[in-house]
């Protein structure tokens, strides 16, 4: 089934060029299917280059998938057409009413604040406690992962003495979940961040459950509330060359910045990077939509919010 989406959204396109079936939302209202609704909060600087990465994603599934864009009220961002914003986004308090099927948070370059200093902590956290009543199924990135671990359950985060990029190999601890559906016992996933959750904080913590790990990117996947809440601490959306783009960008602007590791072929950034994290995110994805938000909640969108507490 196709991923639904507002007319003219640049990631049409694009997507289209890869032949990956997209429609707008005036050819879906056409067809008699309800669409799972997919909400994603979009806190990335670059917002096209993350709005077609998740989309990539999400339109590889049986499912018919309608999606909205969200936007922080409180910040202006730097790299997105302020046009583009006013098109496709929506602040919270236009949706807040609304429940949905599925939400995805994504990462933000705010790592190195202290949570509480952050400029829209306010507005995050009272959407982190809207979701727990209005959407089935919420999938946290990289640094909301850390925020939502830390507002929910008091997770801190620590700082890292050095960034860790690159492609990392990681396993399963609860490898007959069906969010694992399909992965191989070992597979790969982009890192991207300057700071880390813990191992040892999250097993002080019952309510919640460290479901996969990697020896050298340490915490990996987090669930909550019975799939309801899933914690991801590093970048599976990424396309192919996201880190070499943040490489180059870092480097042009005299950064401290290693070469990402296991990511070009032998090493040498002047090759293609050799991408082995697509088969595992693309299942991801799929088994979120499938097994999280969509089958293991028999009930409507518009009864979500009688079901807070579960």
């Amino acid at each position: 089934m196709p991923l639904t989406l507002q007319k003219h959204l640049p990631a049409i396109d694009l997507l289209k060029k890869e032949n990956i079936f997209v429609m707008d939302s005036l050819r879906a209202s056409e067809q008699d299917i309800r669409p799972l609704r997919v909400v994603v909060l979009n806190l990335m600087p670059l917002k096209i280059t993350t709005e077609t990465d998740l989309i990539r994603l999400l339109s590889n599934s049986p499912l018919q998938v309608e999606l909205d864009f969200m936007k922080i009220k409180g910040h202006s961002p730097k790299n997105t057409p302020i046009e583009h914003l006013r098109q496709f986004y929506k602040d919270f308090d236009i949706i807040r009413k609304d429940c949905y099927d599925g939400m995805i948070i994504t990462g933000a370059p705010v790592e190195l604040f202290e949570f509480e200093k952050v400029t829209y902590w306010k507005e995050i956290t009272s959407i982190f406690d809207w979701a727990r009543t209005h959407v089935t199924s919420t999938l946290y990135i990289c640094w909301a992962a850390q925020a939502g671990l830390y507002h929910f359950y008091k997770i801190p985060k620590y700082e890292l003495p050095a960034k860790k990029f690159g492609i990392f190999k990681h396993t399963l601890n609860e490898p007959l979940l069906p969010i694992f559906r399909g992965f191989d016992d070992e597979f790969f996933v982009p890192h991207s961040r300057y700071t880390e959750i813990r191992k040892e904080d999250l097993l002080k913590t019952p309510d919640i459950k460290l479901i996969s790990e990697s020896k050298d990117a340490g915490v990996y996947m987090v669930m909550a509330r019975g799939g309801r809440e899933l914690f991801i601490t590093g970048h599976s959306e990424y396309s192919p060359y996201t880190l070499d783009d943040e490489y180059k960008r870092d480097l042009k602007k005299g950064l401290p910045i290693s070469l990402p590791e296991n990511y070009y072929k032998d090493n040498d950034p002047a090759l293609r990077p050799s991408v082995r994290w697509r088969a595992h995110a693309n299942l991801l994805f799929t088994n979120w939509l499938n097994y999280y938000v969509y089958q293991e909640t028999p009930y409507r969108p518009e009864d979500i919010k009688h079901l807070g507490s579960i």
